[in-house]
């Protein structure tokens, strides 16, 4: 995916908000495609349809940062992610 990431949602703790010592949280690499996996498993029969999204996602973990797998999502409406171009 892109160096760009999706912000991840802050809640506020019985200790009150973070400051500014606290890094904010990222969202992991692979996060997307764990959701269109989630999304699979209620679009139908699961054995059909959680195969495809699963295949990618197990790629995606499997593959190093800057060459997760390009293919476009199953059931999230997200544009597909990119690989960034290697310099020469």
């Amino acid at each position: 995916m892109s160096n760009e990431s999706r912000p991840v949602p802050r809640r506020e703790s019985p200790w009150g908000v973070t400051g500014e010592n606290h890094p904010e949280p990222k969202a992991h690499r692979c996060n997307d495609r764990v959701e269109d996996v989630i999304q699979a498993c209620f679009e139908g029969n699961p054995f059909k349809t959680v195969p495809g999204p699963f295949k990618l996602f197990w790629q995606c973990m499997r593959s190093k940062p800057g060459e997760e797998p390009t293919e476009s999502f199953t059931y999230l409406d997200l544009d597909p992610p990119k690989r960034a171009a290697k310099p020469e």
